[in-house]
């Protein structure tokens, strides 16, 4: 973003709205970027990350954003698209205080934009939130909530990697695959869970090592390092961690077959990176659809519904995946793309009936 200025950057995503927050006494760095309502309130998951500077959180925000205006428009929820993030290290700065804070700025925006958690954060920190706006979902259930996404995100994901497998190899079996996982937070161990019953060989990284160590003596898989993750001779690569790892430098050194995992932005450049992936006979899942499980649930918690009826609603990922498969070979579009085109289908249909309202 340095040779961009910041309004040209929302302008060419097409974000209707970003919002800067600052709390001087607790610390609280965030953005709020809100890309669509076309479909309804804004709804997307606060991060906290301890970015390199300003501009790189604030592209973050913008991409995650944009992100979710497909992840729920694909799914079929009644929602738009937003995203916030927190600029700090979530092990070390982050305070009740400091959430309740950010609560206020969410509260301000009067429904416009509803959180969730995502990486960095949790249910409780959700319950901080709340105590200051009613615009929060994914609270735990002792408070009424259907508690942490994590499962639906990994089911949905987990069925995406099976409906690649389906396409690559002629069966949706995973038995016997070799998977690498990059991130072993909450989804990514749940993924875990999912691969090590269907008798997967799974490598992981992550960039906490104690996470690593962790689902390494909990489930008898292998732990790599950060950066070897992409040179390991794998049938699926899981990235589960920030996005942005499928780029001009990690293609040259990946050996698999698949990308299916449950981060966001996956790829470094939409077009570029997904041309690249199918150049290179890698069958790349879109993020955004398989990764939807999470919004699903937390959108079922907005509509005041049951986690039954979110378990139902993720089965919709492994034909939809399927589809787009079968579309992108049809028409030559790499994946990310024709799901951006069926989502985008949606948004564009609904903005046209909005003025008989």
């Amino acid at each position: 973003m340095e040779d961009i200025s910041i309004f040209e950057e929302v302008s060419s995503m097409g974000h209707e709205q970003v919002v800067y927050c600052h709390e001087k006494s607790t610390g609280l760095k965030a953005i709020i970027a809100i890309h669509n309502t076309v479909l309804g309130p804004a709804l997307g998951g606060t991060r906290m990350w301890m970015y390199e500077n300003e501009a790189q959180a604030t592209n973050d925000a913008l991409r995650l954003s944009r992100g979710m205006t497909f992840k729920n428009s694909i799914a079929g929820l009644n929602l738009g698209g937003g995203k916030a993030v927190i600029i700090g290290d979530a092990r070390k700065h982050k305070s009740e205080a400091m959430l309740r804070a950010y609560g206020r700025f969410l509260k301000n925006l009067n429904g416009k934009y509803i959180t969730a958690e995502d990486v960095g954060m949790n249910a409780g920190d959700m319950e901080h939130i709340a105590a200051e706006t009613s615009y929060v979902s994914g609270m735990p259930e002792t408070r009424g909530g259907l508690g942490d996404p994590s499962p639906f995100t990994a089911y949905t994901t987990y069925m995406g990697m099976k409906a690649a497998a389906k396409k690559q190899f002629g069966s949706d079996s995973l038995a016997g695959k070799k998977v690498s996982i990059q991130g072993a937070g909450h989804v990514g161990e749940y993924i875990i869970q999912h691969l090590v019953k269907e008798g997967c060989e799974i490598y992981v990284s992550d960039f906490y090592e104690d996470r690593v160590k962790d689902v390494v003596n909990k489930y008898g898989i292998k732990g790599v390092a950060l950066d070897e993750i992409y040179d390991l001779d794998v049938d699926i690569y899981s990235p589960c961690a920030l996005g942005a790892t499928v780029n001009d430098e990690t293609l040259e050194r990946l050996k698999c077959s698949i990308i299916a995992g449950c981060a966001n932005n996956q790829l470094a450049n939409e077009k570029i990176h997904g041309d690249l992936a199918k150049q290179k006979g890698i069958l790349y899942a879109p993020d955004f659809l398989i990764n939807s499980g999470g919004v699903i649930n937390v959108y079922a918690e907005v509509i005041k519904t049951s986690k039954e009826w979110s378990w139902n609603k993720c089965e919709f990922v492994y034909d939809q995946t399927l589809k787009v498969f079968e579309q992108s070979e049809a028409t030559g579009k790499n994946a990310q793309e024709v799901a951006i085109d069926i989502a985008q289908q949606r948004i564009n249909e609904v903005a046209a009936i909005k003025s008989t309202y």
